[in-house]
């Protein structure tokens, strides 16, 4: 188990224990709330609940526990990886990949191939079931992912999702055309009222949602768009485009009921990926280039 202390400044005295620790950036405010549910955070060294408000000075205990594998056996996936060291990994994730255990997928996923890759030296931050992950993308939507090999680099890395400074660049091919050569899409995202499965924009309740979007190519019946997020919330570019009327390509869960198969799952690749290394501070950009599955669909319909 290692332990991190931090102390209440001033500013930030009447702020909540969960609240307070998800702006330091060590932990996610769900998996603070748990550990502090566990016993696992103590303020002044007491056992308080998920709503206790802080003192200015008030010294703050997290212990976090160390890294577990998760109990399948880690399992030799190769991997497409862009970049490594002692910190952190960049790898290309290839479509049909699920990143993490999950109901119905427990095995070959992303974190079984970073089990078997990286030993123990994976953050321990997010559990067993998510070594590493430090943000995840859909199993059927290819590109860049980021991984943290320690428990500083995942909270730093963390931070800077949180504050919208990691920045991602994603490619997807639509139905229709977009009137607009580019624009903003700032609405909301929430769960879908109706059904669980799927999210939506919500009129009230959801949380921020804000996409970029540039027309890059208008093909027969599609466009090619380049995405920027600006936040991270669940199925957000899919959830977005659909809002608009132009759902990705091959998307079962939000596109149209007639789906397209031959790109076997939505059109979606994440391109780009940048951000400051957590120990050095140095910027560092990494690109993908586009997969045969997006490229023979473009050529098609050019």
């Amino acid at each position: 188990m290692t332990e991190h202390i931090l102390f209440v400044a001033p500013e930030q005295a009447g702020m909540r224990l969960d609240q307070l620790i998800a702006q330091s950036g060590l932990l996610s405010r769900s998996l603070a709330q748990k550990l502090i549910e566990a016993g696992d955070i103590l303020l002044d060294g007491n056992v308080v609940n998920k709503k206790s408000s802080v003192k200015d000075g008030s010294q703050i205990t997290v212990r976090l526990p160390d890294p577990v594998a998760y109990k399948a056996v880690p399992e030799d996936i190769p991997l497409d990886i862009v970049y490594e060291d002692t910190q952190l990994l960049v790898v290309n994730k290839p479509k049909g990949m699920v990143v993490h255990p999950a109901a119905g997928h427990y095995e070959g996923t992303l974190v079984h191939a970073l089990l078997h890759h990286c030993g123990d030296s994976l953050s321990g931050i997010n559990g067993v079931m998510r070594p590493g992950i430090i943000h995840r993308i859909d199993k059927d939507t290819s590109g860049l992912l980021l991984v943290a090999k320690t428990d500083i680099a995942h909270a730093k890395l963390s931070l800077q999702l949180r504050d919208h400074s990691l920045s991602r660049i994603y490619y997807a091919v639509v139905y229709g055309q977009p009137k607009a050569d580019s624009g903003q899409i700032d609405l909301p995202i929430g769960r879908h009222p109706k059904e669980r499965k799927k999210m939506a924009v919500l009129t009230s309740g959801g949380r921020d949602a804000i996409t970029d979007y540039e027309v890059i190519e208008r093909l027969r019946g599609f466009a090619v768009l380049k995405l920027k997020l600006h936040t991270g919330r669940t199925h957000q570019i899919r959830v977005h485009m659909s809002h608009l009327g132009h759902p990705l390509v091959g998307d079962v869960l939000y596109g149209p009921k007639k789906v397209i198969t031959e790109t076997r799952g939505q059109c979606l690749h994440a391109a780009t990926l940048g951000f400051v290394h957590p120990t050095t501070g140095k910027r560092l950009l990494f690109e993908s280039e586009l997969p045969d599955y997006f490229i023979r669909f473009v050529l098609k319909y050019r």
